[in-house]
């Protein structure tokens, strides 16, 4: 197809690692030979509405006075798309509720390939998706046509992820650096299905990102109907109070679970071992 006929482009969902921002801003373009185009979800219009529903709704429900006037005093659009989202929707997103793809992703993406259509182009949307990353996965076509108006293609759907690696590697491309520095996938930071041992390295090597995340944490409860959500969402134990499952879920609860050994109750005095200065498990380092 050649590079010509392609366009690049990256949806900055506002939870993203700087390293991946110069790695999109600055090394593709440059080894690409091409921009890389940014697309941002922006909520300022649902915040908007948010704000008069719990003004006139929430009471009517029978939400106290104080929690409507705390909700109030964070409904405000930030500019980030992620945090904005969560507090539009008074919540994170979950493994079974991941409205953030859905928002932060794919609608920024359809409203830059519907402007390009527009523009009169004929439009093909190629994704990285891979059949043996999830059961969700599993059954993904090579290509399909979607109802919007153009064809969706999966050009490396048969491929493993390490033959995904060497495939990159042997056209003289570099990995964006997170692989190098324990991240099995990289996106989010973190992603809100980040796995204990990826969490494990983000606190070690980037505690300022789960830092971020616990500032989230706070303004969120805030606009929360119930009072408090947490970045990291499970059910409940048996017996299990709000205020302890807040604790076991909260970035620092989440934290040190990380820490601990196979069964999540023993802090592991060698999980909590300084990392190696680079630790890829796609053999990076090697």
């Amino acid at each position: 197809m050649g590079v010509k006929r392609c366009k690049f482009v990256f949806a900055d969902t506002g939870n993203e690692h700087e390293l991946t921002y110069e790695y999109v801003g600055h090394y593709l373009p440059t080894v690409l030979g091409a921009n890389v185009d940014v697309v941002r979800a922006e909520f300022s219009r649902q915040i908007a509405a948010k704000r008069v529903y719990c003004e006139t709704v929430w009471p009517e429900k029978g939400v106290p006075e104080k929690i409507v006037q705390r909700a109030l005093r964070v409904l405000h659009p930030t500019g980030n798309p992620f945090l904005d989202l969560c507090l539009w929707k008074g919540r994170f997103p979950s493994r079974m509720a991941q409205f953030c793809t859905q928002h932060l992703k794919r609608i920024p993406l359809d409203r830059y390939l519907l402007d390009r259509i527009a523009e009169g182009f004929s439009v093909e949307s190629w994704r990285g998706i891979r059949r043996d990353e999830s059961l969700h996965r599993r059954n993904a076509p090579d290509r399909e046509r979607v109802a919007e108006g153009y064809c969706i293609v999966h050009p490396i759907a048969d491929l493993t992820s390490m033959e995904v690696v060497a495939a990159v590697r042997a056209r003289g491309v570099e990995l964006n650096p997170l692989y190098k520095l324990g991240m099995r996938r990289v996106g989010c930071m973190p992603c809100i299905n980040c796995c204990k041992d990826e969490l494990l390295e983000i606190w070690k090597r980037f505690p300022e990102y789960l830092a971020i995340k616990r500032e989230w944490e706070s303004l969120v409860c805030l606009a929360s109907k119930r009072g408090w959500s947490t970045f990291f969402t499970d059910a409940a134990r048996d017996g299990e109070t709000e205020a302890e499952l807040f604790d076991r879920l909260c970035i620092d609860g989440r934290v040190r679970w990380a820490q601990t050994a196979r069964g999540g109750r023993q802090i592991d005095a060698f999980r909590l071992q300084a990392p190696p200065a680079c630790s890829s498990v796609y053999g990076l380092c090697e």
